[in-house]
């Protein structure tokens, strides 16, 4: 039988008395918490995720769509968040055909904090191609990027308290940040991300942020939302390149204000 490891599944964070040798005495530190989460559709459970106990209806949501569970939040009827001893349900109510559809390719995984395709059980599996390209002429200004990257450190608050988190961020084309997730896990911040976005209808004409490293799933998630532009903060992979290439996607690495790579289509940036 699995310990019991005390999972909190109510706060983010706790702080913890720690030794700090710099100054060689006990004092305390917020430390971010991670929690199993299960995603349970229409009762058959489908996929256990370790993350941040925070957004999770917004989690819910932006992970089915991204992963191609639902097209539109009108196919989520209901999400009920049950919190147990050893971590999270998350009950989620589906259209009839998106569950047909599910059940037809279902698969278990489970996901862990540094890797979105662990648990995979097959190479067709393992890169989940979207079937949409993203046909976009949106142009973006570099003072929008920059503005954007200036003042993202300050909406990451779970970040600030710990140390150990990631944000994903939406930004205007004026590169003011309208909306912010953060999570253990850079691929749950994104999900929790297109969550709020899409339960807030917010318009596609803008820019996704990251704060981590721009991986082939980043940019899997980006297309799914719908977005055409992907800022990373760290580089990318050799293959969220080309599928940003493949799908439509302008792909920016290393984006410390006022420093940027551009890996696709630079057309879309224009310098003011």
């Amino acid at each position: 039988m699995a310990q019991n490891l005390f999972i909190d599944t109510e706060h983010s964070f706790k702080t913890y008395e720690v030794l700090k040798s710099h100054v060689n005495k006990i004092e305390t530190d917020d430390i971010a918490e991670e929690v199993p989460i299960a995603f349970v559709y229409n009762g058959i459970s489908h996929a256990v995720m370790l993350a941040s106990p925070s957004d999770l209806e917004d989690f819910a949501l932006g992970f089915s769509i991204s992963e191609g569970i639902v097209e539109n939040k009108s196919d989520v009827y209901g999400i009920e968040i049950i919190h147990q001893a050893n971590g999270i349900e998350l009950q989620i109510d589906i259209s009839a055909a998106c569950f047909q559809s599910l059940k037809n390719k279902r698969r278990n995984l489970l996901g862990r904090t540094g890797c979105g395709l662990c648990g995979a059980e097959n190479l067709d599996q393992a890169l989940r191609l979207p079937e949409k390209k993203i046909d976009s002429r949106f142009t973006l200004k570099e003072s929008a990027i920059i503005k954007a990257l200036e003042s993202m450190s300050a909406t990451q608050t779970l970040q600030k308290k710990t140390g150990a988190t990631h944000a994903c961020a939406w930004a205007n084309e004026q590169g003011d940040i309208q909306i912010v997730r953060e999570d253990v896990g850079r691929h749950n911040a994104l999900d929790k991300l297109i969550g709020a976005m899409k339960k807030k209808d917010i318009s596609d004409h803008g820019f996704v942020i990251t704060t981590s490293r721009a991986s082939y799933e980043m940019v899997q998630k980006t297309v799914m939302l719908g977005a055409s532009v992907l800022i990373a903060i760290s580089a990318p992979t050799g293959l969220a390149i080309r599928s940003a290439l493949k799908y439509g996607v302008c792909l920016v690495g290393f984006a410390r204000a006022p420093h940027y790579v551009i890996y696709s289509y630079a057309e879309r940036l224009t310098r003011n």
